[in-house]
């Protein structure tokens, strides 16, 4: 009998990291060492769970299709919506496969992926953390999300399993419509956890056969930092084996923290290696997970960044009054344009495929339309198209356009028009890049992004980032 197990996975880091020091140079106190990732002005949980679930499902290979897509995340962008379907349709998934949210909670994100984990379903985490001003929670939060694709046809990893503890305690909470979270004393929340960890640990050591000297991975994870560091004495485990978390380089992900950091042990793990997953939230979860003979291969064809690759490859300049601009804490003076009109529903609906998923048409002489088009440009045949998909072609930068007038965040905003390799030209805001960088001829991808919201809806589409430098330079006009 096939297991179900891991077929693909990918993981996301913003393009932008605050360095920890800024905080106390802008407020005198706070802050500390190392840095923090930070979820763009555009970027919200759901475009950052699109970002990884595209590279979850390149990495399981063509024609890996789930049954429906489990997400989860303790900030999502919409209430009484769900938010899956919006990831489900940039994905480009046939309508019958399902999607469902598991929100508000760090402890959701472990339910959601167990969840996930039992058939060909795509499981994501995807968080953004935020604290009030010279807070613990600002400085040590991180932005970041993970995708997992599960499957029967050559996992790289199977769950050989598991435990659980649970206990009502209130050790973190955040009310609706509150800005941040609140926290008890740092000392009631690791004799709550302790024991909660000794006995999921023991638990499912037991269940699996296995000895703490059997681990080659050990994953802790969790909000309450101090309990965090405490597991692996407590339960006994050497601590040669506990992985480093990340924190320092990204901070804490939330929900999708424990994920990005099995995502860096699975960039590097051997075939036959034992993972545990200990996870501390609302009670202790353990998941223990071995890797199969399919891993080596699996890291040869795939074609997505490592964890290390994207934190080496992140900008670390921001500066703390645009972070606060970013989460809102920093009301500032908008471009004197006028704003954005609300989304309307009825033109999403009926541009579904465009607005989310990229689709152009390709017309009989091999022209493509972006938008999307009826009438062939070549012969004037009418609805003689062919969908194509352009989310994951690679483009090149025509010609671009740096407008400090335009109504953004962000200033300034760079307009490009890119051409697509095999066809298809497309105007596009362009996003995660320099604007004294940017040059005719580079070459960029696409990336789904929160373009604006106007009354509480969001408006998603796709923006252009760069990929790659291209051979051409050239020079754009300015506004």
């Amino acid at each position: 009998m096939t297991t179900t197990g891991i077929v693909g996975y990918g993981a996301y880091l913003p393009y932008w990291r605050l360095d920890r020091t800024a905080i106390a140079g802008a407020l005198g106190s706070g802050g500390g060492r190392g840095y923090r990732s930070v979820a763009s002005y555009d970027e919200d949980t759901t475009s950052m769970a699109v970002e990884a679930a595209r590279r979850a499902v390149r990495a399981a290979g063509e024609g890996y299709s789930p049954y429906a897509v489990w997400f989860s995340t303790t900030a999502p962008a919409y209430l009484d919506k769900t938010n899956a379907t919006t990831i489900h349709s940039a994905l480009g998934l046939p309508s019958y496969a399902g999607a469902y949210d598991a929100i508000g909670g760090v402890r959701s994100g472990v339910g959601a992926m167990k969840i996930a984990g039992t058939s060909t379903m795509l499981g994501v985490v995807s968080d953004i953390r935020t604290g009030l001003p010279g807070g613990a929670d600002e400085a040590n939060g991180g932005d970041a999300a993970v995708a997992m694709c599960f499957g029967k046809q050559d996992p790289i990893a199977v769950e050989i399993g598991g435990a659980a503890a649970v206990a009502e305690f209130t050790d973190r909470w955040r009310t609706p419509g509150d800005p941040a979270s609140k926290q008890w004393e740092e000392r009631f929340g690791e004799q709550a956890y302790l024991p909660l960890a000794e006995e999921a640990v023991a638990a499912a050591l037991k269940g699996a056969e296995l000895e703490p000297t059997d681990l080659d991975h050990v994953i802790v994870s969790g909000l309450h930092a101090r309990a965090a560091r405490g597991v692996p004495r407590a339960c006994g485990l050497d601590p040669a084996t506990v992985v480093d978390d990340l924190t320092g380089e990204v901070g804490n992900a939330g929900a999708a923290h424990w994920a990005l950091v099995l995502a860096d042990v699975l960039d590097r793990a051997a075939s036959g290696e034992t993972i545990a997953v200990i996870v501390l939230a609302d009670g202790v979860d353990v998941r223990l997970w071995r890797t199969t003979d399919a891993i080596e291969a699996y890291r040869e064809r795939r074609a997505v960044p490592t964890v290390r690759e994207q934190i080496a490859a992140t900008r670390t300049d921001l500066d703390y009054a645009r972070f606060l601009t970013w989460r809102g804490f920093l009301h500032r003076e908008p471009p004197r344009r006028p704003e954005p009109d609300r989304p309307a529903s009825p033109p999403t609906m009926r541009t579904h495929d465009w607005k989310f998923g990229l689709v152009g048409t390709r017309d009989e002489t091999g022209f493509v339309h972006l938008p999307p088009a009826r009438v062939s440009m070549g012969t004037g045949e009418v609805d003689r198209m062919e969908p194509v998909r352009m989310a994951d072609t690679p483009a090149t930068i025509a010609t671009f356009t740096i407008d400090r007038l335009a109504y953004s965040l962000s200033p300034p905003v760079v307009a490009a028009i890119v051409d697509f390799d095999g066809g298809g030209r497309f105007q596009c805001e362009m996003t995660d890049v320099d604007p004294d960088a940017v040059r005719i001829g580079d070459r960029v991808e696409m990336t789904f992004r929160r373009l604006y919201t106007v009354d509480g809806i969001h408006n998603y589409f796709w923006k252009a980032r760069p990929a790659a430098t291209g051979d051409e330079i050239g020079t754009g006009t300015e506004d």
